[in-house]
């Protein structure tokens, strides 16, 4: 399957926003971790900008600096929405709750624990009627929904908006599910090259278990493997590098995407 990238949207320890991140991810400059900003979007009424959570944040942050950069009219681009884990909070909120005498949970609460929270959010701010997808796939959720989105890309001929993210639990589920930082990632993939085309992606499905494609900071590793968006850094570090490149990515033990990266020529 053939799709072409327009834009990135990055947030995370050290990454904040593809223009800066790209630099790291390309080792052109040091990888210095620092604590990501999650501040809840302007585009967001008032009213759902008092009730979103760190993941709806996260999500919409990185959503639209995709956008943005790609100059769509968000109305106009579907979107799917990946994230193993939901919001950890709301999570870790509504089990404390039930295990205490007073089970009563907030609407707010409740809602902001579906796993569509932000799908529902962006559709809010933006005005955007496109078809949505939310999935997970626990630690191969980037990778699950990079094949969606490319699907739809290829299938139904349209601009598609990847949004993965994913963020730390609170103890006592952070003993059991380990997420080590924030992290969220974006991507605009089109159907045919644009004037705003940063490079062209060539994915195949294949069995297998060749390597998965590693970052070369050690810093930058314990990040890809220590959260589920993260494993989609090696293709964010490819197309930061502006050369061609082979990035393989674990779907299963034994299955394996492969994405071959062609930089844009303009």
């Amino acid at each position: 399957m053939r799709v072409f990238v327009e834009a990135v949207g990055l947030l995370g320890p050290g990454l904040c926003g593809w223009n800066a991140g790209r630099s790291v991810l390309a080792g052109r400059s040091p990888y210095v971790p620092s604590p990501a900003a999650l501040t809840a979007s302007a585009l967001l009424p008032p009213a759902e900008r008092r009730r979103c959570v760190p993941t709806v944040r996260l999500a919409m942050a990185v959503g639209a600096e995709a956008i943005a950069g790609a100059g769509r009219d968000p109305t106009g681009v579907a979107t799917v929405f990946t994230s193993s884990s939901g919001d950890p909070d709301t999570l870790h909120n509504i089990l404390e709750t039930l295990a205490s005498t007073d089970r009563e949970l907030s609407p707010t609460r409740f809602h902001n624990s579906v796993h569509n929270a932000p799908a529902g959010y962006w559709s809010i701010a933006t005005g955007c009627r496109e078809p949505s997808t939310s999935l997970c796939r626990d630690d191969e959720s980037f990778q699950a929904g990079l094949l969606e989105a490319v699907t739809q890309v290829v299938v139904d001929q349209r601009v598609v908006a990847l949004i993965a993210y994913d963020l730390p639990y609170p103890e006592p589920l952070a003993a059991v599910r380990r997420i080590v930082a924030p992290l969220g990632i974006a991507l605009v993939l089109t159907p045919e090259p644009t004037e705003r085309t940063i490079a062209e992606l060539n994915i195949a499905l294949s069995r297998g278990t060749a390597e998965p494609t590693r970052m070369a900071d050690p810093e930058l590793e314990v990040l890809r493997t220590g959260n589920p968006a993260g494993r989609g850094l090696p293709l964010l570090a490819a197309l930061a590098g502006e050369r061609a490149a082979s990035v393989e990515l674990e779907l299963s033990p034994r299955s394996r995407i492969t994405v071959e990266v062609t930089p844009s020529c303009r």
